[in-house]
């Protein structure tokens, strides 16, 4: 077994409090990816999982056994960095068979073992180089095969593709999915890349400032956002938000108002009672030019700015400094300078208190 069991884990630098009450349970066998921005503490949580930074208080846990005062490499993981750290003066080779050297493994497991991970991340033809003469991601397989050789419980990554540029970073990322899908190792991953997060990733664990923001799968974390945060966060364009009005319609329909449009949504899906503001939150795909002159409401504004992005273009809209982002079609795309009426899809728009900025969607069991 190689669960990983945190309960309220803490971590302070003298007086000041970095990782706040960490509670969370990684199932054997399961791809964990800790998300979040600059200085939100995932880094620091993988090196305290790792060992490598000293835990202030609370409890982990690793394959159901307390683990707080072993140093790393007793405790049955294996890190990957993200500069590597491979021996320029050794060979492929011996990069790779190090950590069975250092714990005197006979020979000839190690020149199986060196095999075995070498054929499967792709390196038999590179053993005999040193880490110069090899490509960034290259050194990045090697990183990971001397991590496997160890067949440790649990892999920790620590941003591993974040010096890699754009094609290696997404061929790297695919080859880490499909090591996970044989292995099926109990992993963690750090990473500030969303996209890395939502394709790797089992469940993303959303941090911000040293405490979780959310837990859930990709599809959840997109779809039902907890907080305004999260929706600002996940997602490519970003989520739309603003402030709006909150009007009570007698038929069961709030209207919301502002930013120079309104939207018109079911009063049940949302906890909206006694409020007169909240925040809006709406994804730049689920905005649509409107075609009927605005009878359902809508967003109008000057075209400020087209971004072209292939099979779509992401158009700003806005009436002096308030702008909202749409995604539209390339084909027939507005230009800059025209108006342009948009119009959102009600049943995609998201509601958050707006001062705590927790969501106001109601769960999907009190919606029937």
């Amino acid at each position: 077994m190689s669960a990983i069991r945190c309960h309220n884990l803490i971590k302070r630098y003298g007086d000041t409090q970095v990782v706040h009450a960490f509670d969370l349970d990684v199932a054997d066998n399961e791809f964990v990816v800790f998300l979040g921005p600059s200085g939100c503490g995932k880094s620091t949580i993988l090196r305290m999982l790792a060992g490598l930074e000293d835990i202030s208080g609370g409890d982990l846990q690793i394959g159901g056994r307390r683990v707080n005062e072993l140093p790393p490499q007793e405790r049955g993981i294996a890190m990957v960095f993200q500069n590597y750290a491979l021996y320029p003066h050794m060979t492929v080779r011996d990069n790779i068979a190090f950590g069975l050297k250092r714990q005197k493994v006979p020979r000839a497991e190690i020149d199986l073992r060196v095999r075995e991970v070498s054929d499967t991340l792709g390196l038999e033809r590179y053993l005999d180089r040193k880490p110069t003469e090899l490509s960034g991601g290259q050194q990045q397989r090697v990183a990971i095969a001397r991590a496997m050789i160890k067949t440790p419980k649990v892999f920790l990554f620590d941003e591993p593709l974040s010096n890699l540029d754009a094609k290696l970073r997404n061929h790297m990322r695919i080859e880490i999915a499909k090591l996970h899908q044989t292995l099926k190792t109990t992993t963690v991953y750090v990473t500030h890349d969303q996209h890395e997060a939502m394709t790797l990733a089992d469940r993303i664990v959303l941090l911000r400032d040293g405490s979780i923001e959310q837990v859930g799968s990709p599809q959840e974390i997109f779809e039902r956002p907890s907080s305004a945060f999260v929706a600002g966060f996940i997602g490519t364009p970003p989520m739309n938000l603003m402030e709006m009005d909150v009007h009570h319609l007698d038929d069961g329909h709030c209207e919301l108002r502002g930013r120079g449009g309104s939207v018109r949504v079911d009063a049940r899906r949302f906890a909206l009672e006694g409020r007169e503001r909240v925040t809006l939150g709406v994804r730049p795909a689920h905005l649509r030019i409107d075609t009927e002159g605005g009878r359902h409401g809508g967003f109008a504004g000057e075209v400020l700015l087209v971004e072209y992005l292939g099979n779509e273009v992401l158009v700003s809209v806005g009436q002096g400094s308030d702008e909202i982002a749409v995604l539209l079609p390339s084909a027939g795309g507005p230009r800059l300078g025209e108006r342009l009426q948009v119009i959102a899809d009600a049943q995609q728009v998201h509601l958050f208190d707006i001062t705590t900025g927790a969501s106001l969607l109601r769960p999907v069991d009190a919606l029937h």
